[in-house]
């Protein structure tokens, strides 16, 4: 994270002349048209006077593990919602989530032999870009949904007017998910005993939740050899407990920069809103706003990288962001579509392996095999979403290195959002249990069986 040069004075990677503020002086893309300018002044200060949700020694920890992802010693599981809800706030909901994330990180590394780092798309995950900044909804055109803490998801024009105030409803609705999610993975409910109520009551009857059932009863069957052995399971730690890190989009750049904080141990500013940041496809611009204000932070950093990256861009955004090549610092999250990625990857993995970039490569398999079926709705075939991880898969395999991670939208809830996996979902059912905000997500047993065949992939 930070260096000692022969002087002995401590050496941070942030920019000269960067500050929590600094991204004002670029372009900011997809920034939502607040129309009262005195309410959004009055909105950011209340969020800088709010308590950290994170704090600085946890998103160092996290860069720790990733690390050792990119280094070929473990593996990254970044999951959760699309956009979470402002509507579906529930303990149920962010219990059932981490179940879901739970039994996909023990399918992995049970199957694989690799330990995985757990990273939700949770308590921050408010926000998103748009494609269109309006839409036509019955010939009316309305400000388009660009998530919960910016407007609603109501197709109606007063609804759709962005409002500040809903930044701090999303700072308190992060602060208690963040509560509950720290209860769940230090207070035994994460205890590796535990490992066979994890399964959800709609998954356990499932081909799925069976396969996952035979693993949970090997876990047994080696706590107690443990056991047998002199080994006293109680007595480690990481069988009980789990790390359990929460990132999101780094979209509303004046709620993140509310929410930077100085580090009182390193001097070093982080973004305390979560442990891990992103960039996206549509505000990766070198020279705009989002990629300054993400290059002085300490905390690990995530872009998404679509099929019109070129090597030239990729090397320009380690540089930009990792200049002190730190391992765990960078995280490419790669979304190329089914058909593209064996194509459009090689050449940058190839640019950056040469160019000696410590960065962490994952697979972001959903967001270009997106489409709408004939009934209108968005949605995502199981089929290319595991067509896209094969071929990330293959492309590592030629260029020698280690696909790092995978990043899935999925819930604990059981949804007909994307079509096909086991469940076997058809375009007439989406209209079934269709509720994301935004995009399709998997449900649980699509998920599980995502986790089988990425372990089968990390075996070959």
């Amino acid at each position: 994270m930070s260096r000692i040069d022969p002087g002995g004075s401590l050496r941070s990677h942030r920019p000269p002349q960067w500050s929590p503020g600094s991204w004002q002086k670029r372009d900011a893309a997809q920034q939502p048209a607040w129309p009262d300018p005195e309410a959004l002044a009055r909105t950011l200060a209340e969020l800088r006077s709010l308590p950290p949700l994170v704090f600085a020694g946890e998103a160092r920890s996290l860069m720790d593990s990733l690390a050792e992802a990119s280094a070929g010693r473990a593996f990254l599981l970044q999951a959760g919602d699309c956009s979470e809800s402002f509507a579906e706030f529930s303990a149920d909901a962010i219990r059932d989530k981490l179940k879901v994330i739970l039994q996909m990180a023990v399918v992995l590394t049970y199957a694989a032999g690799v330990p995985v780092v757990k990273v939700g798309r949770i308590a921050g995950q408010f926000a998103k870009p748009r494609s269109a900044p309006t839409e036509l909804v019955g010939g009316v055109e309305i400000e388009s949904f660009k998530g919960h803490m910016v407007n609603d998801d109501v197709a109606d024009p007063r609804a759709r007017v962005p409002d500040p105030r809903r930044m701090v409803a999303g700072y308190h609705q992060s602060a208690s998910t963040l509560n509950l999610l720290r209860a769940f993975t230090k207070g035994g409910f994460a205890d590796l005993s535990q490992v066979h109520s994890w399964n959800l009551q709609f998954l356990a009857a499932s081909d799925e939740g069976k396969r996952y059932e035979q693993i949970a009863a090997e876990i047994d069957r080696a706590l107690r050899f443990m056991e047998a052995c002199g080994i006293h399971p109680a007595r480690e730690s990481a069988l009980h407990v789990v790390d359990f890190y929460t990132s999101h989009e780094a979209l509303l750049l004046g709620y993140e920069e509310a929410l930077t904080r100085q580090d009182s141990l390193t001097g070093k500013w982080y973004d305390c809103s979560a442990h891990m940041l992103w960039v996206g496809e549509r505000t990766r611009q070198l020279d705009g706003a989002h990629v300054e204000f993400l290059s002085g932070i300490g905390n690990p950093i995530g872009c998404k990288l679509g099929p019109s990256a070129t090597p030239e861009e990729v090397l320009a955004i380690c540089a930009k962001l990792d200049p002190e090549r730190v391992p765990g610092r960078l995280t490419f999250i790669v979304r190329m579509g089914a058909g593209t990625v064996e194509e459009a990857l090689p050449p940058l993995l190839n640019a950056v392996r040469d160019a000696g970039h410590p960065v962490v490569w994952t697979c972001d398999p959903m967001h270009a095999n997106t489409f709408v079926s004939d009934g209108g709705r968005k949605t995502r075939r199981f089929d290319d979403i595991i067509a896209e991880l094969q071929g990330f898969f293959a492309a590592h395999h030629r260029a020698g290195t280690w696909p790092g991670g995978v990043h899935v939208e999925l819930t604990g809830d059981d949804v007909t959002e994307c079509l096909g996996g086991l469940g076997d979902v058809m375009e007439d059912q989406l209209h079934q249990r269709y509720t994301t905000t935004c995009d399709p997500r998997l449900n649980a047993r699509q998920a599980i069986d995502l986790a089988f065949r990425v372990a089968e992939l990390l075996r070959a």
